[in-house]
């Protein structure tokens, strides 16, 4: 069959001699006249309609070289990788008590000292910068914002090496943005700060009672006022913790934000995500990796998207994309040294894959790397954006990671509903 496996074809009812193709491992959207794609699936094609079908990875040559492409795609990846990524927890304090913190049963005064810092440093001029890659850190929490003293001397080190190597280095914070001041912004601008990932828990009533501060009064009016006097700084990508009972509340935030003047195209893209079980715990937690397969988790997502373009915010556009547990140039760090895939793996002491102290292990198994490479998966039209799905959802699932998290279901219900959106953008 000429036609790649990795294409999703929907109908143009208002123009019923069209198709819309859509490419999941190129992202393209193309409009096709139901001729040509009829000629395309039944291998007549003219060569200037079969070469731009091939550019436009709609046609494909051998369908058996694409599949042995799709299954090399990490190894690729991973061998040619020019940015080694890493999330550092600075700390688990946090000014906040957000009700379903996923970090609660293990939250508390502590913080990465000296000697772990500089075995973190140490470690990526060594394994990455002296091996000419870039670095981008992603500092995490707790609220970094609240050890910006060890922010500044790990950021610090790493721009002069990467400055002296001749590589680059950025970074970028993951924060409740109520210590987001622009004094503290213009302060971390200089050690390479790029962007912000906050929350906003929907309107000021909902935000205010799901991420109080510890005093329990409301943090709303502080964040707003901070994205407003940064948000021309750096990059704000604001998300949001919705449950099924209120998250048709959120687009008031929305509102919110454009009332306190904010240029929605000067805001990075918006991802609102459930509240699920937490790490390690009985409590909900929010994740934002993937929207489940349940009908109302896929209306809220259709719905808030829908509200967020209607704005004039910006979202995420599916894309092709492997879980970072995949990546070998992504690792996360937490405060005490111990080395993670994903943040969310951080509630289960099982799921480290080394220190700083005695490297890496294999966690070839642990994690189920490779995972997709099944003759179900390399079949699915949705392969490219999925690859197995979400380590940390199968293990809330089935107490394990035992198989793939699969995404058909969602994608199956919300795949043309999101294209269209984007093609009305």
């Amino acid at each position: 069959m000429p036609l790649s496996p990795y294409l999703k074809i929907f109908p143009e009812s208002e123009h019923p001699d069209f198709a819309l193709v859509y490419s999941t491992k190129k992202g393209s959207l193309v409009r096709i006249p139901q001729k040509l794609l009829d000629c395309a699936q039944n291998d007549i094609l003219g060569d200037a309609n079969r070469e731009t079908l091939q550019r436009l990875q709609i046609w494909v040559d051998d369908p058996i070289v694409e599949r042995k492409t799709m299954t090399t795609l990490v190894e690729r990846t991973n061998r040619f990788s020019k940015t080694f990524t890493a999330t550092v927890v600075l700390t688990l304090d946090c000014n906040l008590a957000c009700p379903y913190c996923f970090e609660d049963h293990f939250r508390g005064n502590f913080s990465m000292n000296e000697e772990t810092t500089q075995l973190l440093t140490a470690h990526i001029k060594r394994e990455h910068i002296d091996d000419g890659r870039d670095v981008e850190l992603r500092f995490y929490g707790g609220e970094p914002l609240m050890a910006i003293p060890l922010l500044k001397r790990i950021a610090g080190f790493l721009i002069e090496a990467a400055t002296a190597a001749g590589t680059k280095f950025s970074c970028s914070l993951t924060t409740n943005a109520t210590l987001l001041t622009r004094t503290a912004v213009e302060e971390l601008l200089p050690f390479g700060l790029k962007s912000a990932q906050i929350t906003l828990d929907g309107p000021k009533r909902i935000h205010n009672r799901q991420r109080p501060f510890v005093s329990g009064h409301g943090s709303f009016t502080t964040i707003v006022d901070n994205i407003r006097s940064v948000y021309e700084l750096i990059t704000i990508k604001p998300g949001g913790n919705f449950t099924r009972g209120n998250y048709r509340k959120f687009p008031e935030m929305l509102d919110a934000l454009l009332m306190a003047g904010i240029d929605p195209k000067k805001i990075g893209p918006i991802q609102f995500a459930p509240i699920h079980p937490k790490s390690g715990g009985h409590a909900p937690h929010s994740s934002s990796c993937a929207i489940g397969n349940e009908p109302w988790l896929i209306e809220a997502n259709l719905f808030l998207r829908e509200e967020t373009l209607r704005r004039g915010f910006a979202v995420d556009k599916p894309h092709m994309g492997v879980c970072m547990i995949e990546l070998t140039n992504n690792i996360v760090v937490n405060y005490d040294g111990s080395l993670y895939k994903c943040p969310a793996l951080m509630g289960w002491p099982e799921f480290a894959v080394g220190t700083l102290v005695d490297g890496i292990i294999d966690y070839r198994e642990s994690h189920k790397l490779d995972i997709w490479k099944n003759d179900e998966c390399l079949e699915c039209a949705y392969l490219p954006l999925c690859f197995g799905g979400c380590r940390f959802f199968r293990k809330l699932e089935t107490g394990a990671i035992d198989g793939v998290d699969c995404r058909r279901a969602m994608l199956d219900a919300s795949l043309e509903t999101i294209v269209r959106q984007n093609l009305d953008q």
